[in-house]
Parts: structure tokens; sequence; C-alpha cells
């Protein structure tokens, strides 16, 4: 792979990215769906489980994110022995920070839980549903890492089907075993927790059984990059932790904001709660994008492309990039627009609110989707601490002590509030742009990665 591959080739990668993630949002909202007919305290409980796994959850995707750059590196150098080191070291790592994090729910799950919950029922329902989701939490170390070598080898479709035979089984498994339906136990909260086991570990013999097929666990591979799994190991878990560092400052920096956000008024506070889920999932198209540029990049330089071809490619999925934010832009817009009958029972004053973002809306896919593909091309040619660091100094020398003045000292209007993620994405702008426009990405050897 040396030469530059076209728009078409980014989209082939991304449009299942896209659909994977936003079939991944579904399931969550789905069984939120389920479990409100239950009532409020179950949506408690399952809320206040899901705050905990959902950490977990994360540290994984991030890793597994590490491990598919890794494995897009490998396979542009065409090495399946560099193959073979980056599955094993990634699924290695899964594995261990699973361990690592259910130990730890073991020991203090229960008291956080209780501390938080608000009845006795609430914090035994919540353990219910932890109790059990857990066996999720170890299917998607695996299949998480599955699933970064299919993406990282160009074929994301196989991590997209497995999230659309996954999807249908969680939830009609999840609505037998919370209602007790077909003569199954009624199981309440817990049954939506089993039935996302099930899917998941249906999911993970999907992939696994393709990833057999293709190539025999790397059974017929003999050796390990480098003559040594450990120092393989160690160089690509250096590689990881700026990646997983990124998440977990992004996941405690939200939630720090989410606290603030809730010293304003409760109109306000409810505009802004309702809207951010939309960001996410709308800023889907966005990032997919963005992660596909990524692993292109990554076989490129594994290939070892030269810099010409690397700045054509790059050109060609900057300027795709912007058609993409242009049609997230024009999602927001439809939103704001239909907002009066999606949430006719909201008050006047947070439908007015709804309103006050569409400026922000409007104008942030731009910018936050040139900070992706410069985040994710960084990240490709090995510089993942530097895009720690700027996530880092961004948000916590601007946006969280800048939310703090807003809305507790000085009480601003909340479109001034919601307008700190365009400003974030407007301070991280030149950080990374300076740092790709060296070019030294270009020049980096994945060997040496």
């Amino acid at each position: 792979m040396t030469t530059a591959p076209n728009v078409s080739a980014i989209y082939a990668v991304a449009w299942p990215l896209t659909l994977k993630a936003l079939m991944l949002h579904g399931i969550v909202v789905i069984d939120a769906y389920l479990i409100s007919a239950l009532g409020e305290e179950a949506l408690a409980a399952m809320g206040l489980a899901g705050a905990l796994v959902g950490l977990l959850l994360g540290i994984l995707f991030a890793f597994s994110n590490a491990t598919q750059i890794r494995i897009a590196q490998s396979f542009g150098a065409t090495g399946q022995v560099r193959l073979k080191t980056a599955f094993y070291c990634g699924l290695v790592i899964n594995l261990g920070s699973v361990l690592i994090g259910v130990g730890l729910v073991a020991l203090f799950g229960r008291a956080v839980i209780e501390s938080a919950a608000q009845t006795d029922w609430i914090a035994a329902q919540a353990m219910s549903y932890l109790q059990v989701f857990l066996i999720v939490v170890f299917a998607e170390a695996i299949g998480q890492c599955l699933g970064s070598h299919f993406n990282g080898c160009g074929n994301p479709r196989v991590t997209f089907y497995s999230y659309l035979i996954a999807m249908p089984i969680n939830i009609g498994a999840s609505i037998i075993l919370i209602y007790g339906l077909y003569g199954a136990p009624e199981l309440g909260v817990a049954g939506a927790a089993y039935g996302s086991a099930i899917a998941s570990l249906t999911r993970v013999m999907f992939m696994g059984v393709k990833f057999f097929r293709e190539n025999r666990l790397f059974l017929d591979v003999k050796g390990w990059l480098r003559d040594s799994f450990a120092m393989a190991f160690k160089r690509h878990l250096l590689f990881s932790l700026p990646i997983a560092g990124t998440f977990l400052s992004m996941t405690i920096g939200t939630q720090v904001c989410v606290l603030i956000y809730a010293r304003m008024s409760i109109n306000d506070f409810a505009a802004i709660t309702l809207i951010m889920p939309w960001v996410q999932v709308a800023g889907t198209f966005g990032m997919s994008w963005a992660q596909a540029t990524g692993i292109l990049v990554a076989q490129l330089l594994g290939a070892g492309a030269d810099e010409a071809t690397l700045d054509t490619f790059l050109s060609r999925a900057w300027r795709a990039a912007f058609v993409a934010a242009a049609v997230v832009s024009g999602m927001y817009l439809v939103l704001c627009l239909l907002s009066p009958w999606i949430y006719a029972g909201l008050e006047v004053e947070t439908r007015a609110a709804l309103w006050m973002f569409l400026p922000t809306l409007l104008l942030l896919p731009f910018p936050k989707g040139s900070n992706a593909i410069c985040g994710q091309t960084l990240r490709a040619a090995g510089d993942t601490l530097r895009v720690m660091n700027i996530f880092v100094a961004s948000q916590w020398l601007f946006k969280v002590p800048m939310t703090l003045l807003l809305v507790l000292v000085w009480d601003v209007p909340v479109a001034w509030v919601f307008s700190l993620f365009l400003m974030e994405e407007i301070v991280k702008l030149p950080m990374f742009h300076r740092r790709l426009w060296r070019g030294d990405w270009k020049r980096a050897n994945v060997d040496d990665v």
C-alpha cells in the first residue's frame, strides 16, 4: 500500500465504523427504554451501575483503539509476525485492564453504589445488574481486540455485522428476561444485563470464528516482533497508555462539568442535558471519518509510503471531512427545527434554550472534525503522548475552569456555557495543526514506535 487511497477507500472503512457506533449507542438507549416500564427507581439502578461499567468499557475501548492503530501499521507492512504480535499484545492488555477493573469493583463497588443509592432497593438492583454485566466486560475484552484486528486490516464490515447480529439478540433476550416471558424467570433490571451478556458473547463467537478461519489464531506464525513478546508488549503498552489517559481525562472532565451544570436553573440544565447525547451521536459521522483516515495513514506508514503520497491522501481526507462536517451541521439544524415536536412536553424556556445552542451547533463540526483528523493522524504515527497533552491542556486549563467561571461566578446565559464546546475545539486547533504541519509524522518509522 504505497499509493494514496482515494475518498471511496476512506468511505469504505468509515461507514461500517459509523453504523457500528450508532448501533452501540442505540443498544444503550433501547435497554434504558425497556427498563423504564419498571419505574424511575429501576432506571436509577441501571444508571448507577452503568456509571461503573461505562468506565471499565471506556478504558477497554481506549486500549483497543491503540491496538487498532498498531494492527493497521502491521497490515501496511504486510508482516504476519507483526500482526500476530500486535493482536496478542492488545489482547493481554485488554484482559489485564479488565482484571484490574473487576478487582477494584469487587473491593469498592458495593460501597460506592450503597453510598450513592437513595434506597436499599436501588442499591440491590444496581449490584445485581453490575455483577451480571461484568460478563459483558470480559467478553468485550476479547471482542474489542477482534474488532480492532478487522478494522485495522481494512475490513470493518465484520465488526459491523457482529453488532448487526448482536442488537436484535440483545433486545429480544432483554425483553424476555426483564419481564419473564415464555416461561423464563422474571429478572427485572438484571434481565437487561443478561440480555447484553448473551448478545456480547454471540458477537465474540461470530468474530472469533471469522478470525480463526482467516488466521488460525496465528498458530502457524512463529516468533514475535523484536524477538521477544515481553519487549513487544512493553512497546505496545507505552504506545497505548497515552490513549487510555486521554479517555480518562475526558471522562473525568465531563463528569466535573456535569456537576457544575447542575448548579444552573432547571430549564437550562435540562436543555444542556438533552443536547449532549445528540452532539455525541451526530458527531459519530465526523469521528468515524477521522478514525478511518487514521487507519489508512497507519497502513501507509507501515508500508513505507513517501511524503508526497501521505500529503495527497491527507488532503483528500481533509476535504471530504469538511463535507461530513457540513452534513452534521445540517443534522443539528433539523434537530432544532423539529425540537417543538420531538420535545413537545418541555416548557417554553427549555425549548428556547435549545434554539440558543444552534449557532454553536452549526459551527462545532468543522473545527472538531479537523482536530480529529489531526489527532488520528498523529496517533497513527505514534505521537500519542502529544495528542494526550493537547486534550488534557485544553480541558483542564480551559474548559473546566471556564465552565466554573461562567456558571458559578458570572452566571451567564446557557448559550455561552454551551459555546465552550466550540471554544475548546478552537483552543486545540493551533496546537494540533502546528504539530501536524511540522511534518514529523510523515517521517515516522513505525518499527521504532
